[in-house]
Order: structure tokens, then sequence, then C-alpha cells
């Protein structure tokens, strides 16, 4: 592990500080890229305008003619937060707007599998429905839309995924990284595409005369959904996604929010008045997952659609029972995938360049979480992959891998299903995660595929774990009203949250934790004491020792005080 510090322009670090920013947070903003306090500005006026997405006029009229002549709207979504929201958005958003008919369809991962496929297209269409629309899934479901436009559905799809080589055939399509797309911010979520196409329906809708600025409808309130998955689905935020969140999260500060967001806050017990990105990331999001993971996303989209408080308390006790079910199952299947892992190398040598790893007796519904954790651990690209359960699919696997810098693994897929015409039933993603499917024959084709273009992609510098890091931390900005201030900003995927690194003196350690998997520090920082704690990690370390750590505050009996988590060390 190599440990660096990020470069910090001293210039715009000055500049932040001369304009009242807090010279810490200067100093972090600076080496983040922010050169002017007016970046910092997340006012909604500042966020880009919805006329900058491609075919997002065609979305807008094709919607307002659908409100105008009462027809039936069908949201397909997909399984994760980022779907969830996005669908919970686009129905709170649509009734807002005047759609009297808004009904929604969420394919089940194991039956129906990824997107818009031509079976979800023949169910929407016996629901009743006379348009389809898309949220966080649809840029690669060609079959499913020509099947929709056969069976006389009209068909918008939003996206934000990497497009394949071929197009649906939809009547409107919205998905910043569709070709000949010029948006300026190519990492809005779904949720976020699809609130853009709701700004962009309500501006149709004013230029028709439906209403005015006055007596339009307040989109507002759905900005708590959009900050939620844009940081569950864990995509960069860039200035425009800072903007969203901050928007959520001072409306969740505030008490504004869904009755389901407040019951998802509760029952991870975390304060909402201090809501943060890490409550997103890491309390709310896996559990709405949870949901799609294991059981039926259709709870966790009726989580974030009722307004009736005692009905959100009910679903978000049952997404936070069906999460502790997926933290049981993800343990069991950890311990399992590390130990394959492991196994592939000699303690002496180093991780292959490409890690894929198959268990007949692992869930598919938790891949993605394993081979994460293996990432992690190990620093290599990595595939995790279970047998498929749906009817008929049993001699298939379904993959889910997790990449680190430097390897794009959508397009490692695509050379492997270049290379090895066959091996890849299908595939999708983005550069840092993605999903396909093999037959289960083909599994060591793909394992040693995967492992060929990893030794041609990667070396020993993108092969070597690196954390980057603010550099040391100044002993007065070591409290917990700083702390706090901190914890208050937009940190995420692209802005990563604030890491110091010094070498400091270790006083003593011990194993803590039912299982004694996390190492308790007492070390000495710049003079003072100071508790740390390194989760998931049991091996000792030296008397002095370069640490990389974050800054949380640990309260006991009315006192706070802060505490290091420690992120990793260089010896």
């Amino acid at each position: 592990m190599k440990i660096t510090a990020r470069d910090i322009p001293p210039r715009a670090a000055w500049a932040l500080e001369q304009a009242g920013v807090h010279p810490l947070l200067a100093r972090l903003y600076a080496a983040r890229g922010v050169r002017d306090k007016d970046e910092l500005d997340d006012g909604l006026a500042r966020l880009l305008p919805p006329a900058g997405l491609m075919g997002i006029k065609a979305a807008a009229a094709l919607l307002a003619d659908a409100i105008a002549q009462d027809l039936r709207l069908c949201i397909v979504a997909d399984y994760d937060c980022d779907g969830a929201t996005a669908c919970a958005v686009a129905v709170r958003g649509l009734r807002l707007l005047g759609a009297r008919h808004v009904d929604y369809l969420v394919p089940d991962r194991v039956t129906d599998g990824y997107g818009l496929t031509p079976p979800i297209a023949r169910r929407v269409k016996e629901r009743g429905a006379d348009v389809l629309i898309t949220v966080d899934n649809g840029i690669a479901s060609v079959e499913g839309v020509a099947e929709a436009k056969a069976l006389g559905l009209s068909v918008l799809v939003t996206d934000h995924h990497l497009p394949g080589p071929e197009l649906p055939a939809a009547d409107a399509m919205v998905n910043p990284n569709q070709p000949g797309c010029t948006f300026e911010s190519k990492s809005l979520a779904g949720v976020g595409v699809m609130f853009y196409v709701l700004m962009a329906l309500r501006s149709e809708m004013r230029a028709r005369g439906v209403f005015d600025l006055a007596s339009q409808p307040k989109l507002d309130p759905l900005l708590t959904l959009v900050a939620l998955g844009t940081v569950a689905d864990v995509v960069r935020l860039d200035a425009n996604n800072r903007r969203l969140v901050a928007q959520g999260l001072r409306r969740i500060r505030a008490g504004a929010m869904p009755a389901g967001v407040a019951a998802l806050f509760t029952a991870a017990g975390r304060k909402a008045q201090a809501a943060t990105t890490f409550d997103f990331g890491f309390a709310l999001g896996p559990r709405i997952n949870a949901a799609g993971r294991l059981a039926d996303m259709t709870l966790g989209i009726e989580c974030l659609l009722t307004d009736d408080p005692g009905r959100a308390s009910d679903l978000a006790g049952q997404l936070d029972t069906i999460n502790r079910e997926r933290r049981e199952i993800e343990g069991g299947m950890r311990e399992q995938a590390m130990l394959m892992a492991e196994n592939l190398f000699d303690e002496s040598e180093d991780p292959p360049p490409a890690i894929s790893v198959f268990d007949p007796d692992f869930h598919e519904g938790v891949v993605g979480i394993v081979a994460s954790r293996i990432k992690d651990k190990l620093h290599r690209p990595t595939f995790v992959f279970a047998a498929s359960s749906a009817p008929g699919k049993q001699h298939e696997l379904k993959g889910s891998g997790r990449s680190i810098p430097g390897f794009h693994l959508r397009d490692a897929l695509d050379l492997v299903a270049k290379r090895h015409p066959g091996v890849l039933l299908k595939f999708g993603g983005h550069a840092m995660a993605a999903g396909c499917t093999v037959p289960e024959e083909a599994f060591e084709t793909f394992e040693q595929a995967l492992d060929q273009v990893a030794q041609e992609w990667l070396d020993a510098s993108t092969l070597t774990r690196r954390i980057e890091t603010d550099g040391p931390l100044a002993p007065e900005y070591c409290r917990a009203d700083v702390v706090d201030t901190l914890h208050q900003e937009v940190w995420g995927q692209g802005f990563a949250p604030p890491t110091f690194s010094e070498e400091v003196q270790v006083l003593s350690q011990r194993l803590v934790g039912e299982a004694k998997n996390h190492l308790s520090i007492k070390l000495m920082h710049q003079g003072n004491p100071v508790d740390a704690i390194w989760f998931g990690h049991t091996e000792q370390l030296p008397a002095r020792v370069l640490l990389a750590f974050r800054l949380d505050v640990n309260e006991w009996r009315g006192e706070r005080k802060v505490q290091f988590l420690v992120e990793g060390a260089e010896i």
C-alpha cells in the first residue's frame, strides 16, 4: 500500500479562505479542483439547464400530450436504490404535474433480469398502459423497446448507463451518455435524469398555458429522493450532482422529507436533523437495495411513495429486517469467496491481475457486495458469480464485478466478448462496476480471458493500492466542532471525503468486537493522545507508523471526543 498526499494549489486555497471559506475546508476544496467560491454555490439556480439534455424536448412533449389526453403511464424501474428513487420521483412528479393514471412495474432480479425485456413490455401492455417510461434502464433494451412499440405503446427511455452498439427505437430518449448529447454532467444518476425530465415537462406545460410560474407545482420536495439515489448509486459527485445532493440534505435536515425517508432514518438509528452523505450511502441506501437483492423492490418503492407515517414505519421495518438477513448471507459468502480468492495465489506471491470466483451455493443477490469486499482487500478487479435461480436458466452464472482505478470494467468485458464469442451471454455496466451472464461451462474461459485483459492493461503501479489523502491534520482542527463542519459538506465518489495522513506513535492496541476483527488503537497525534479504530483489521501495528485516517466523533456519556477511523497504513 502507498499513501500519497493530494496537491493543494496554494493560490486557490488562499482565494477560498479570503472569500470566507473555513481555512480547513478551503484547503480541502482546493485539493479537489475548486478554484472559486462561486463553484460552491449550491442554489437551484446554479443547476445546469434541462435544455442541454439531448431528447428532453421530445420527452417533455410526449409526456405533456399524454397528460392532456388522460393516458395511462407505466414506469419500468430498476431494482437498486437509484432505480427505486427514480421510480418514486417519476410517480410523485407526474402526479404533481396532473397525470391521473400512473402505475409502475419493477422487474424481479432473479426471474426477469435487468432492464426492459419483451416479457416486461407485454406485462406493461396487459396492465392497460398507453405510455411506457423506463427509469435507470432502457438504453440497452433494444428488443424490449421494439416489443413495446409493436404492442402500440409509446416509449420514453430515461437512463444514465453507457449505451451499446445499437440504440433502442424509443419515441424519446434522455440519457447524458447517449451519442451526441453535449450535456455537461455525464454523471447524472438515473434519478437525476428523471428529475430533469420533470423540470422540462413542467416548462413545456407552462408554455402550453396549463399553469404559470405562480401556480406551477413545486418539484423541490423530490430533491430528497434525488439526493438519496445519487449518493447510493456511487456516481461521480461533479458540481451539478453536489448541488442536487446539497439541496436534498438541506431539506432533510429541516425535517422536510417523505414519510418513508424519515422512517428509514429511524430504522437505521440515524438522526435526520444531522443527515450526511454517509447516511445515504451506508444506512438508507443499503436498506432499500436489500429489497431488490433478497425480496421485491416494490417494498422499497412503496416505502418512498407512501405519505402515511404508520405505513412508512412498517415498510422501513420490513426493509431493515431484510437488510439484516442480507448482512448474514453476505457474511458467510464473503468468508467463502475471500478464501477462494486467496487460494488463487501463494502467501509469498501477489494476487493475480484479476479475480473471478464462483460457488454453487452463492446467492446472486449479494454477489456485487462480495465482489466489492474482495476488491477492497486485494486491490484487484473482481467478479463473483452465482448460479442463476431463474426458471430454465440453471446452467447460467450471473456475475457482478467491481474494479480499481485504471481498469474500465465494461470495456474489459467488451474485449472478452470479442475475443471469445459465446462466453458472455450478456453484459453491461460502468468503468468501476459491471455485470454479466456466462454459461456455467464457460466460467474458466471467462476467468482466463479477464485475467489476460488485466495483464495487458494493468502494471505494477496500478496494481499497487494507493490511498490519496489531504496530508497532515493540524492539531487545532482535531476538534468535535470541526468534524461536525466537515460532515455537513457533500462528499462522495469523485469528491472524496477528507482523509488525512501522518506518522503517529502507537501507544497501545487491542482487538475488539464480537469476532475480535477490529483493531482499537490509542495513539499520539502531534503530542496529543487520540483514540482510533481500524474496522476489519486484525494485524498489529509497529510503534511508529504512517496512517491514513478519517475523522469521526465518538459520543460517550455526553462527552464528544474526536476519533480517527483508520483507512490504511504504510509500513
